[in-house]
Parts: C-alpha cells; structure tokens; sequence
C-alpha cells in the first residue's frame, strides 16, 4: 500500500500525508522546503515534549541552520491567545522571517494553536504538522483548519492555512493512555458514517486488532480515513459547502464540550454529539431504529460515551444556537441520509434539537 497521500487544491498538489512508525524520514520533507538554512521553530507542549522533542530536535537540527523550540502546558486551558502572543514573541525576538519554519510536535491542541501562529505571524510562514495523536493524525492536521479558543467559545478565532506536510509516525499512538487513543476513534466512525458504509462495517469488523493497536491495522485505517478527510477539503477548502459534512457529531458536540469544561475529550464529546444527530436521524426516518441502535452500540464498543450528565438540557441547547455554524439565524446541522451518507439540514428546530439533546442527556 501507498503510505503517501496528496493533498491538491485547484488540481495542484500542496501537501502530503505521510504515514510512517518512526521519525527517520523527517528530512525528506524539510528537503522539500530547502530548510538548509532557514530557522525552525519546533512548537510542543510540556506531555510530549518529554516524549518525543529531543528525538526529533536531533533530526531536525542537520537539516536547519538554527533549531528553536517552544513549549507550552499541555491541555485545552493553553489553546488561547496568550499562549499565542508567548510564541510570537519568542519568534520575534529570535528573528524569525517568512521563510522559517514551524513544526507542530504534538496533539490537536498543538497543531491548532501552531498552525494559528504560522497563518498570521508575519502574515503567514511555513510549517509542518505531526501529530502524535490519533485524532489529530485523521482529522485536525488534516485540511488548514487552524484556531484557538477565546473565552469559552471553541475555535471561534482561526485561520485557513494550508500546512506544507502532515508528518505521522504512527508509533505514537502506542503512548496514549487509553482515553486519548479512543477518543481518536470519534472522528474515525464519524468518517465512515457520513462518506463510507463499506469502511463502517470494516471498523466493525476490525475491532479487536483496532483496540489492541495491531500496527498495521492501525496503518490502514488511518490512511482509509485521511483518504476520507482529504476528498472532502480538497473540495471544499474554506468550508463553503460540503466540508460542513465533517462536522457531523459536533454541533451539540461542542456544547457539551464546553458545559463540561473540557473534562471530556474532544472525540468523546464527538461520539455523543453523534448520537444525538444519529437519533435525529432516526427521527426523520433517514435511518431505521436498528441502525440507530447499532450506531450507539459501535460508538460504545470503542469506549466512547453517549450520554452527558451534570449539565442541563437547555443549557446544552443555548449553547448549541451560539454555534458558529449558524448562518442567518439558523443553524446547519449536519444529519445522516443514510449510513454512510451525510447531508446538510438548516429545517432542525429548536424543539427538534432539544429532544436530540434530552436522548443523550441522562
């Protein structure tokens, strides 16, 4: 199997996704952009750069006239514009001009908050994403989606800029703790509900070798679901349209994501987003109650939640119509026409929403 895949805009190649289970092949890609003598900024934060950075630093340090690095603590609280300014200024104080480099060494956390930084620092330099996290390898690093939550209002600032490599080594997922390594696998059913039911009913099949982490199982559902997410940006790179699909799960997702203060992790609050929008679903007889039930039993099979507690429905619900989805008013939320197949509906109601919401609110 091919591990590299293009990412094009306009037929023109941009990036590629490469899949790996180790650091060598770095250089092929810093080669790429002539990094000889530019500087590189390797952006982190405090989890994996006890992993991972020192590794990579050395590689990277042969292929760079200087190598910088920036570390930041980990988690969700970091991903705002103070840790922003923190890296502008370690940038400009050492110099750092268009034609540098940044590299994000870490989760979607790390990926977004760098990608930010590289789209408006100078108005834009390189960089590179390698995700150490099976989420952010299958979805986040994956399209120039690039923000930092202000307030408590998720990815509300941002930017499209496109990286110019998605690095993965795929070894990395071997350090998840268990909740890390599953959450990932929100995004992944997600793909398979909205754009493949051949691919959904292979992650069904595949379950055992997926939770024990089998390597090479781990390689070809990676590469199946960054295909998955590469057809949808590549046609539609600044969410236009149909990228929109990508957020199925994720409208009543992010609200129960921010009432739960970040206590759950992204894909688990994208596993419970899409039960409620699978219900919907049901609901408006797009798919049978059987489906709806096998749904949630796959979501459950992978250590996922489908429900919430500690949080109110309306609360959950005013939360969600503060989306920034919402376009003239109403909200694009995105529902299955069938498995495997997603469309875009702007007639969901708040009645309708609020019963979604009261099925996985327990």
């Amino acid at each position: 199997m091919n591990t590299n895949i293009t990412v094009k805009y306009n037929e023109m190649p941009v990036y590629d996704i490469v899949l790996e289970q180790d650091y060598s092949a770095i250089y092929r890609e810093l080669n790429k952009l002539d990094t000889k003598n530019k500087k590189i900024c390797i952006v982190t934060d405090s989890n994996i750069s006890k992993l991972y950075l020192n590794e990579v630093m050395e590689i990277v340090k042969n292929y760079a006239r200087e190598v910088e690095t920036f570390t930041f603590p980990a988690g969700e609280e970091s991903k705002n514009l103070n840790t922003v300014y923190q890296l502008y200024e370690r940038l400009i104080r050492s110099g750092f001009d268009r034609k540098d480099l940044l590299i994000a060494l870490g989760g979607g956390v790390v990926g977004d908050l760098t990608g930010y930084a590289a789209a408006t620092y100078l108005r834009g330099i390189n960089f590179i994403q390698m995700p150490t996290s099976l989420l952010a390898m299958v979805d986040s690093s994956i399209g120039g989606k690039t923000g930092v939550d202000f307030l408590s209002f998720k990815n509300m600032v941002g930017a499209f800029h496109q990286p110019k490599s998605v690095y993965l080594n795929l070894k990395t997922l071997l350090s998840l703790n268990d909740q890390q390594y599953f959450s990932g696998l929100g995004e992944i059913i997600k793909h398979g509900l909205i754009r493949d039911a051949d691919y959904y009913i292979w992650l069904k099949d595949n379950s055992e070798a997926i939770k024990r982490r089998d390597l090479n199982i781990l390689k070809e559902m990676i590469y199946k679901s960054c295909l998955i997410k590469r057809e949808v940006v590549e046609k539609d790179p600044k969410e236009l349209g149909e990228r929109a699909l990508l957020n199925y799960g994720h409208t009543i997702g992010h609200a129960v994501e921010k009432l739960m203060e970040f206590k759950l992790l992204h894909g688990e609050c994208v596993a419970i987003g899409m039960a409620a929008a699978s219900y919907l679903s049901y609901k408006r007889e797009h798919i049978t109650k059987e489906q709806l039930q096998d749904i949630i039993n796959v979501i459950q099979s992978y250590q996922l939640p489908v429900s919430a507690t500690g949080i109110a429905t309306e609360d959950v619900l005013k939360v969600t119509l503060h989306d920034k989805k919402m376009e003239s008013g109403k909200i694009k939320f995105i529902l299955l026409s069938k498995i495997g197949d997603a469309c875009i509906d702007t007639t969901v109601t708040e009645a309708d929403m609020l019963e979604a919401i009261e099925f996985i609110i327990k």
